[in-house]
C-alpha cells in the first residue's frame, strides 16, 4: 500500500451515449439509449437521463423501450468510440509510462511512475488538469479517482460520477469502504454474495469482521483471503501496462434464428473475415480457432481446432471455423454465431495446404480474368455497397444536404436528421432508401480543432444517485472484442 494516492483510476461518464449525445446536437440532454437495436438486442450504455426511467446496461432493448419509449436508441458506432478513447488514452501516457486500459473508456494510471510529486496536493492538480484536457480534446466528461492502491482508486471515481474528482487518502480505506455493500470489492459476483449473505455478511465492514478463518472456510483458501485482505483495503496489484490480449474474437445475435444451413455458413464465413481483420490491425496471428453457437433455446456450444502454427491468413480461418461448424447440429435454429481466434502469437507459420489451395484459387481467378474482362468493359463502375440496413445512428452523407444520421427507417424509406457536433440542432429529411443521393459516411470529430467551439453545448449529465446501471456491453448485434481475460 502506498502512503500517497499516486494511483489514478479514470472512468468516463456513460461513454457511449456521451459520445452519440456530443456527435447529434438534437440529442444533448434527451435520453439516449445505444446497444442492439433489434428484438433481441441488449443495452450497452445508457445516458444519465436515460437511467432515470430505470434503463441500465446487459437490460433487454425491448424492455428499456417499455421503460422509456421516447428515448432516442441507436446502434453503436465503434470506429468513433476508437477514436475518442484512443485520444483519451494518448492523454493518459502523456503522465506517465504506466497506462493499464481496461476497456475503451477506463484505465488505471501509476502516476508514481510519471515522476509526479507523491503529496495529495500534486496528485490532485493532475487528476483536475487531465479532466480539463479530456474535455478540450473530446468534448467529453470523465471521473477521476485517486488514492493508493487500484482497488480504492476504482471506487474513488465511481463516487465521483458524473464529472468529479476524489481523492481517497492512506489510512482512510477502512472507515470508507465499511459501510458499502460486499459486492463492491473486486470478484465478488452474485453466487459469492449469496454465500456470504446466508451466513449474515452483507457490508464489506461485516466481511472484515468476520475474519480471515471464516471467510477461508466459506469461499476457499485463495478467494477467501483475497477478499478479506481487499475488505481491510489492501491491495498491491501493480499498475500494468501493455497487457496481453489473450484472443481475438467477434459475434453476431440475429433478429430471426438461422435456420437455413447455408445462410448459416455464409455468416460464419464473414464472421471469420472480420475476426481476421481485428486480428491483423492489432499485428497478431493466431493458432487455435474457435466459433460460438448460440440456438434458439440459448444453450451454447463452443468448438475449437488447434492448427499446426500461428495463421493471418482468413482463407486458413474461413476453412477451420467451416470444418467446426460441421460438427454442430443447427437444425433447430441458431440465435448467434462467432469466431474467435487465440494462442496468439506476433508471427505466422504458413499452413501448406492451405497456401497451395489459396494459390490455385488465384490463379484459377488470374486465368477466367481475361475471359470476363472484355463482357465487364462496357459495364460502368459499381456503386458504393449500400448497407443492408439503415440503422438508427448511423452516419450518412447527401449530395444536396450534405453529413448527418439515421433517426430511422421502415417500409423503404429512411429518416435522416442533417447536423454536425458543431452545428444547432438540425432539420429532418426523408428518402427512399435506394435514393442514389445518399451514402454512408464517416464520423466527425466531436470537437473542432481539439477544442470545442464557443457556445457549444456539452452532454447533460445527472447525479449519481439517478444511475441505475454501468458501462459494459453485453451481447448485441455488434459484439466483437480483443479480450484480455
Amino acid at each position: 500500500m502506498r502512503s500517497a494516492p499516486t494511483i489514478l483510476h479514470l472512468d468516463m461518464d456513460a461513454f457511449y451515449a456521451a459520445c452519440e449525445q456530443a456527435a447529434k446536437p438534437s440529442l444533448r440532454g434527451k435520453p439516449v439509449v445505444v446497444g442492439g437495436i433489434g428484438p433481441r438486442g441488449v443495452v450497452a450504455t445508457a445516458s444519465y437521463e436515460a437511467r432515470v426511467f430505470g434503463i441500465r446496461s446487459a437490460m433487454p432493448t425491448a424492455q428499456a423501450r417499455r421503460l422509456c419509449p421516447n428515448a432516442a436508441y441507436l446502434h453503436p458506432r465503434f470506429t468513433l468510440y476508437r477514436q475518442v478513447s484512443d485520444a483519451v488514452m494518448e492523454l493518459l501516457r502523456a503522465l506517465s509510462p504506466l497506462v493499464e486500459p481496461l476497456s475503451l473508456d477506463e484505465a488505471f494510471v501509476d502516476l508514481e511512475a510519471g515522476g509526479v510529486v507523491a503529496e495529495t496536493s500534486a496528485v490532485r492538480a493532475v487528476g483536475e488538469k487531465l479532466r480539463r484536457d479530456i474535455r478540450a480534446v473530446t468534448g467529453l466528461t470523465g471521473s477521476v479517482g485517486l488514492a493508493g492502491a487500484k482497488l480504492l482508486a476504482k471506487i474513488g471515481s465511481e463516487a465521483a460520477k458524473p464529472d468529479g474528482l476524489v481523492v481517497i487518502e492512506p489510512g482512510t480505506e477502512r472507515e470508507l469502504l465499511g459501510p458499502m455493500t460486499v459486492r463492491t470489492l473486486p470478484g465478488v459476483g452474485p453466487a459469492t454474495a449469496e454465500a456470504l449473505r446466508r451466513a449474515g455478511i452483507t457490508t464489506v465492514a461485516e466481511t472484515a469482521e468476520a475474519g480471515e478463518a471464516e471467510l477461508v472456510r466459506l469461499l476457499g483458501k485463495s478467494h477467501g483471503a483475497g477478499l478479506y485482505a481487499m475488505a481491510l483495503g489492501k491491495d498491491d496489484r501493480p499498475v500494468v501496462a501493455d497487457r496481453d490480449a489473450k484472443s481475438v474474437s467477434v459475434e453476431d445475435t440475429f433478429e430471426v434464428d438461422l435456420t437455413d444451413r447455408t445462410r448459416v455458413r455464409a455468416e460464419l464465413v464473414r464472421l471469420a473475415d472480420r475476426c481476421v481483420q481485428r486480428l491483423r490491425a492489432a499485428g497478431r496471428s493466431g493458432r487455435t480457432v474457435v466459433i460460438k453457437v448460440r440456438n434458439y433455446d440459448f444453450s451454447t456450444l463452443t468448438r475449437s481446432e488447434t492448427l499446426r502454427g500461428p495463421t493471418d491468413d482468413p482463407g486458413v480461418v474461413r476453412e477451420a471455423a467451416a470444418r467446426l461448424l460441421e460438427t454442430v447440429d443447427t437444425t433447430g435454429g441458431v440465435r448467434l454465431l462467432g469466431v474467435g481466434v487465440s494462442g496468439l502469437a506476433d508471427f505466422t507459420q504458413e499452413d501448406l495446404f492451405a497456401q497451395l489451395a489459396t494459390e490455385r484459387e488465384a490463379e484459377e481467378t488470374a486465368q477466367a480474368a481475361p475471359e470476363s474482362a472484355a463482357d465487364d468493359a462496357s459495364e460502368p463502375e459499381p456503386e458504393q455497397e449500400r448497407p443492408r440496413r439503415w440503422h438508427p445512428g448511423l452516419d450518412v452523407v447527401h449530395d444536396e444536404f450534405g453529413a448527418g444520421w439515421v433517426q430511422g427507417s421502415g417500409v423503404g424509406r429512411v429518416t435522416v436528421r442533417f447536423e454536425t457536433p458543431w452545428s444547432a440542432p438540425g432539420r429532418v429529411r426523408t428518402f427512399a432508401v435506394d435514393d442514389p443521393a445518399l451514402r454512408p459516411g464517416e464520423p466527425l470529430p466531436l470537437v473542432v480543432g481539439g477544442v470545442p467551439e464557443a457556445g457549444q453545448s456539452s452532454p447533460a449529465i445527472r447525479p449519481k444517485s439517478l444511475s441505475a446501471g454501468g458501462e459494459d456491453g453485453t451481447e448485441s448485434d455488434a459484439g466483437e472484442e480483443i479480450s484480455s481475460r
